[in-house]
């Protein structure tokens, strides 16, 4: 093999690794969200993942129409959103809207596949899961208009994302939003214990 074919090869090798890093750590920082979100659940405290980390679990989102279930992280800078999808500070009053936000590449990839009616459902740390309903989907620019959450409504679910979703500008100003509202009377608890 001539020196500019094993050039080549490396260089191939190295994007290739480089290219699955982020998807491969999200994946692997799950699975020790989820066991941190045991342990939150359990304790009723912070649980941290790893022990330098500077975030905490503090829901569990499911999407059933696609089989997703994922950690939610407290804080949606970019240490959280690494290594899931974040719930922006001040969202967590009763009656307050939920933000969370997720990375297109990863967490919140499937968003782009969500439709109104879609179900929707989210766990707090007291075991309650929360049904929603997707009622809206569209695109903001970020810089000509922000997230009115006076607008949204009391317990009203909002997820975010960067778009579009297979641009390679990781700093666009276009977002990708899901408006989902309470189905109410479809509350219900977890009763099995966390191991």
């Amino acid at each position: 093999m001539n020196r500019s074919m094993l050039l080549m090869v490396t260089c191939s090798a190295t994007l290739l690794v480089f290219g699955l890093w982020i998807p491969f750590k999200a994946l692997v920082a799950q699975e020790m969200l989820e066991l941190a979100w045991a342990e939150s659940q359990a304790r009723q405290t912070q649980a941290r993942p790893w022990p330098w980390a500077d975030t905490w679990p503090v829901a569990k989102l499911d999407i059933p129409g696609q089989g997703v279930s994922m950690i939610v992280l407290e804080g949606v800078h970019g240490e959280s959103l690494a290594f899931g999808p974040g719930r922006a500070s001040g969202t967590d009053r009763a009656g307050a809207p939920v933000i969370l936000a997720g990375h297109r590449d990863t967490h919140f990839r499937h968003l782009q596949h969500m439709e109104p009616g879609d179900p929707v459902r989210l766990q707090g740390v007291d075991r309650r899961w929360r049904d929603y309903e997707v009622t809206s989907t569209r695109i903001v620019d970020s810089s000509r208009e922000s997230l009115d959450t006076q607008a949204l409504g009391q317990d009203t679910l909002v997820m975010i994302t960067c778009y579009p979703f297979d641009s390679l500008d990781a700093g666009g100003p276009l977002r990708y939003v899901v408006e989902a509202r309470p189905a109410y009377g479809q509350e219900q608890i977890d009763t099995v214990a966390a191991l």
